[in-house]
């Protein structure tokens, strides 16, 4: 996945997990997104290096697609948009 430096990717909502660690992120995550309509886009930001392959995992398990990844310093952030 490429990210466009150039390009903002548009999001409906956003959810900061910062300084709270494995398991909270993917906790935090999966109830924000269950408040969430299909078709909305969301984004995740992260501290904990665990919650890259967490988070990742976790939008394959429930069909949630991760439509942007990327790393900025230590924070990780994740775009999502929900199927269903």
């Amino acid at each position: 996945m490429l990210f466009n430096l150039t390009q903002e990717i548009e999001y409906d909502d956003e959810l900061d997990t910062r300084g709270l660690y494995c398991p909270e992120p993917l906790f935090e995550v999966r109830n924000f997104s269950e408040t969430l309509e299909a078709g909305m886009c969301f984004k995740v930001l992260s501290d904990d290096p665990a919650a890259e392959e967490d988070l990742k995992r976790w939008a394959k398990r429930t069909d949630t697609e991760l439509v942007e990844f990327h790393k900025e310093g230590e924070d990780l952030i994740f775009y999502f948009r929900k199927k269903k």
